[in-house]
């Protein structure tokens, strides 16, 4: 494409060179720059992509789009515009043939829940006869096609890219998870979005957001995007959470054609008749699609909630009760969400993502109403992350454990130690001198937890999930904490027996 078609998708404000030189391929990395390649330099959070700008001509860049004043070399062609990111968002779009507008779109934020309600989401419409794109946390996914991920939520040339493969591989419809860091750094600009859902908004990323005003208005930005309308032909709507405190806010930002879902507040869409169980959660639907019941094989009331968007989401999209009722009571679960490891223990193991102060309380809140004995608790916090919230969830953490083990999560360049001092500010305004301990291995407190539990007792391991890897200083060490709790039960086992 040439270079004055891609820069019509953009505000420019000096430009220098030939406009009609042919670029190949785009890249925000000098080290994937290839001949004839347009290079954008970006302002990261450790490096500046200006920085870079003679490296990637070296390679071969036929032209650079920068954000501030820089010398270029005499030869070739520049752009200076206000955002890099924005830019390079809009010309991906462009280079791709904007590839999210020739299928649907659903973009799914929130504090939590995301990723559950994703995957819900792509089961219902694969029942549905449509052939699924999945970007999200854990994998993205194409048909089924697993797809490793560096980001929930691709930095924009990615993304495009990803889209472009989707459509040429007969994707019809695109669900993911779209997250603040995204918003905020302008990574879905470009994407026509037809549905935008919101699951909730609780504390989280306060060390990338300056407030939880600025983090909502952040979140905002997805919901203005189908109310703004776009090229695509057919409804856009926004699908909400009417029981979080926040969805008069997102309401607003969103216009017309809301769909909202919940269970103490009016809504659209709600649930009746919760029963909570340790293998799934029964409940029944009610509201503008109809009625039916589910029972679903996924526990807790997190995931009534999760369900509920899914329900509301697909059903606006016109797919039967029936095919979403198949569908959602098909999903046996979703890799490190409240996800139990049994190796035929008389005790209950659960792993869980919940990283966050709300995701924990929701997490341990289910457990409480399945555990008959004690429930033991894992957790720690990541490092180089949101500080404040440390101490709410060590007064979480005792106020619904009869035990509880602070560890390490993922330390990053902080120091384990005083991660879990901050933590245990909170933990001792709730919690006994003899109801806890401090086990700053990870792999030593699951042992822990998993050695001391007796029959009917409920152990959960919080704050990792998925993930297999743990994060100390700046390097990646293999460490599953699903891997850990069946290592540890196995050698449990091998201990009894012996």
């Amino acid at each position: 494409m040439l270079l004055r078609e891609l820069l019509e998708a953009v505000e420019i404000r000096t430009a220098v060179g030939d406009p009609s030189v042919l670029i190949k391929g785009i890249a925000y990395d000098s080290r994937q720059v290839g001949p004839g390649f347009l290079f954008v330099a970006i302002e990261g959070f450790n490096t500046d992509g200006h920085e870079y700008i003679n490296e990637a001509i070296k390679r071969g860049a036929a032209a650079v789009v920068i954000q501030r004043d820089i010398d270029i070399p005499e030869g070739t062609a520049w752009v200076r515009v206000h955002n890099t990111r924005h830019a390079l968002a809009l010309i991906s779009a462009r280079f791709y043939y904007n590839p999210s507008t020739k299928m649907k779109m659903i973009g799914i934020t929130g504090t939590n829940g995301k990723t559950t309600t994703t995957n819900l989401v792509a089961a219902v419409l694969s029942a549905s006869g449509k052939k699924i794109g999945l970007i999200g946390t854990i994998h993205n996914r194409i048909g089924d096609r697993i797809i490793p991920v560096k980001h929930t939520t691709p930095e924009s040339l990615d993304l495009q890219r990803l889209l472009s493969e989707m459509l040429a591989e007969g994707v019809n419809v695109c669900v993911m998870e779209v997250s603040s860091h995204a918003l905020a750094l302008n990574r879905v600009d470009g994407c026509e979005f037809d549905v935008a859902v919101f699951t909730n908004l609780t504390q989280d990323h306060l060390d990338f957001h300056a407030s939880m005003e600025d983090y909502l208005e952040t979140k905002l930005k997805l919901f203005s995007a189908p109310a703004s309308g776009g090229s695509k032909s057919g409804e856009k709507y926004t699908v909400i959470n009417a029981d979080d405190s926040k969805a008069p806010d997102i309401a607003k930002a969103a216009g017309g054609n809301v769909y909202t879902y919940g269970i103490n507040c009016p809504a659209d869409v709600w649930a009746e008749d919760i029963v909570v169980k340790a293998g799934g959660v029964d409940f029944t639907v009610r509201g503008k699609w109809g009625s039916c019941s589910l029972q679903l094989k996924i526990t807790g009331m997190f995931n009534v909630y999760n369900a509920l968007a899914a329900f509301t989401t697909t059903a606006a999209l016109g797919v039967p009760t029936e095919v979403i009722k198949k569908a959602l009571e098909g999903v046996e679960g979703v890799p490190g969400r409240f996800e139990l490891v049994n190796c035929g223990q008389d005790f209950t193991v659960i792993v869980d993502y919940a990283h966050t102060p709300d995701g924990l309380e929701n997490v341990l809140k289910t457990a409480r109403q399945l555990t008959v004995g004690r429930l033991i608790t894992v957790f720690g916090c990541g490092g180089d992350r949101d500080r404040q919230k440390r101490p709410l969830m060590g007064r979480i953490a005792a106020a619904y454990s009869d035990y509880t083990i602070i560890t390490s999560d993922n330390p990053r360049t902080e120091d384990p130690l005083l991660i879990i001092e901050e933590i245990m500010a909170g933990l001792k305004l709730a919690a006994d001198e003899d109801s806890y301990n401090i086990e700053p291995d990870r792999r030593k407190a699951i042992r822990m937890a998993v050695g001391m539990a007796k029959k009917d007792d409920v152990v959960v391991i919080a704050g990792k999930g998925h993930e297999d890897y743990q994060v100390i200083g700046t390097r990646k060490y293999p460490f599953d904490d699903r891997l850990e709790a069946v290592a540890a039960l196995e050698e449990l086992k091998i201990i009894s027996e012996t």
